[in-house]
């Protein structure tokens, strides 16, 4: 008889519908408090909630550890510790599920941002008819950092909008610039897209130094991670207008606490890290870990892998 596999899912509302998976595996499921005691009893971890940082936390202890993790997130920086990261285990990602909700979502800051639909509902609200000038968006110059998947997509929905757009990834490489060209993109951009993976290498890229590059007409997205932003110096470039305005959709903090700044900056969107999500985004990540799954039981191998040396999945 062969072996039943075990999954291990460390849970969060709604459940994923494992579907065809029914009746060939075993299924435990696992909190914050309680993934540490059960990671030993599994030959597979989903985690499911991809906002969770709890198996950095549990991996390192005590007994046997799943060969494979799959997160249900674009990113891997929540579940990769270094034990995990020099183990033997497989990481995946859910990469391909995000890009064009998170190309839609960037469109629509644009837009917002340029047309200034934030000041119209503001003067709704107050009852007040008030005719402005806008800029156009067709015509000026974006980059788009961050070269993968989603760094792709946003590149293609700016490019529709009508703005020139650069990209620019780890190496530079065919229509890809590579980051020693970056403060000299960054100083005639009239968008900056941060669409990176958080790295090592990533981390508080965009300091005072490089909003200080950035043209006062400027405007600054960030649908990466919060942590490519030192915050403060993006609340410090708004107020101060060395940029014209910014749109996060990620923080540092997520849940961002009550008492941040990003909060009150005039002219800073803040959104609630929403921009990846679509409806039928929990059947459509179901369904992919499903497909994972029985190629991970048929031993053949396994799609978006992470290069745990790098903290990302590797494309071209």
């Amino acid at each position: 008889m062969a072996v039943v596999p075990t999954l291990l899912v460390l849970d969060a509302d709604p459940l994923p519908r494992l579907g065809r998976l029914t009746g060939r595996v075993r299924v435990l499921h696992a909190d914050g408090t309680t993934l540490a005691a059960r990671l030993p009893e599994a030959d597979a971890l989903l985690v499911w909630d991809a906002a969770s940082d709890a198996v950095r936390a549990a991996w390192p202890g005590e007994g046997p550890r799943p060969g494979w993790v799959h997160t249900a997130s674009a990113g891997a920086e929540r579940v990769l510790c270094p034990e995990l990261a020099a183990s033997d285990t497989v990481v995946t990602t859910a990469r391909g599920l995000f890009e064009e909700p998170v190309a839609e979502y960037v469109a629509a800051l644009v837009l917002a941002m340029a047309k200034d639909l934030p000041g119209t509902w503001e003067a709704q609200r107050r009852g007040e008819w008030r005719p402005r000038e806008t800029p156009r968006v067709a015509g000026g110059r974006a980059v788009v950092v961050g070269s993968g998947p989603v760094g792709r997509a946003v590149a293609r929905s700016l490019k529709a909008l009508g703005l020139t757009t650069a990209l620019v990834g780890r190496v530079a490489r065919t229509g890809i610039h590579g980051p020693d060209d970056l403060d000299r993109l960054l100083a005639r951009a009239d968008w900056v897209i941060a669409a990176a993976p958080l790295t090592e290498r990533t981390a508080g890229m965009f300091d005072v130094r490089r909003f200080g590059v950035m043209q006062p007409s400027a405007r600054f997205v960030n649908v990466g991670r919060g942590g490519l932003v030192v915050e403060d110096a993006l609340v410090r470039a708004v107020r101060s207008r060395w940029i014209a305005g910014a749109a996060v959709d990620v923080a540092a903090t997520e849940p961002l606490p009550p008492d941040s700044p990003l909060w009150r900056v005039p002219g800073l969107l803040v959104s609630p890290h929403m921009g990846g999500t679509a409806v039928g985004r929990h059947d459509e990540l179901g369904a992919q870990f499903v497909d994972l799954f029985e190629r991970w039981a048929a031993g053949r191998p396994l799609k978006n892998v992470v290069d745990k040396a790098l903290g990302y999945v590797p494309g071209r």
